[in-house]
């Protein structure tokens, strides 16, 4: 009896152990590779799908989340000297050009670039989360090769848009029904965080929830000043 009660202990000690594993499903900042696609003047000029200050914003934040947890990121351009002109300033705050290898190419769908497909494949990784202009073009060809390819394929749609609601919606329905994994910014941000224990990334993304996060960064400033939080 002694040592069936014991068994029955360490089987329920190990269900609570395996309760607490987190799904491979979820985005951490070791698992994956962001890819940011064609965030350039003339691809937003025509982005009716969302507000151009909430697209800049989302971008921001996605943006700063992969800098803060060192996520392997890829920027890329389309014909940006020619016709798309040159990238968010919020992509160039955290990867400025000089720096950071953007690859331009004259192709629509990324993947079909070279350069870029090496780039990108060469991260080692997976799992790849996508954000771009436009979503029925830029980010549909990428992740549907992506795919079938074998990759782990996550599309943020809030840092994507389209040249209306229909065109941004049914691609992303699209990519849905493909298997891609559809998220918004802020639940980027917050996955990779995924603890607020975690003191090493705490300022650095509350800092930028409160710079780009709209109305939850400054519930965020209020808590700080008002309850000293």
């Amino acid at each position: 009896m002694k040592t069936l009660f014991s068994t029955l202990i360490i089987a329920f000690i190990s269900t609570l152990g395996f309760a607490q594993k987190p799904s491979s499903e979820l985005l951490n900042p070791t698992n994956h590779a962001l890819v940011l696609i064609d965030h350039e003047g003339q691809m937003a000029f025509a982005t009716s799908s969302i507000s151009i200050t909430e697209l800049r914003n989302n971008t921001a934040i996605v943006a700063g989340a992969s800098k803060i947890f060192n996520v392997p990121t890829v920027v890329t351009t389309v014909a940006e000297e020619s016709f798309s002109g040159p990238v968010f300033p919020e992509i160039e705050e955290f990867y400025p050009q000089a720096t950071s290898n953007y690859i331009d190419r004259t192709t629509m769908n990324t993947w079909e670039d070279v350069n870029a497909h090496k780039a990108i494949t060469g991260k080692g990784k997976k799992k790849l989360v996508l954000a771009g202009l436009w979503t029925s073009v830029c980010i549909v060809g990428p992740a549907l090769s992506a795919k079938a390819e074998g990759y782990d394929v996550y599309v943020i749609t809030d840092a994507s848009g389209d040249v209306s609601k229909e065109a941004h919606e049914q691609a992303v329905s699209r990519m849905i029904q493909a298997g891609v994994k559809p998220m918004t910014s802020v639940q980027y941000l917050l996955e990779l965080q995924r603890d607020w224990a975690r003191t090493e990334t705490y300022v650095a993304v509350t800092d930028l929830v409160k710079k780009y996060g709209g109305a939850y960064g400054f519930g965020i400033l209020y808590a700080q000043k008002m309850l000293k939080h």
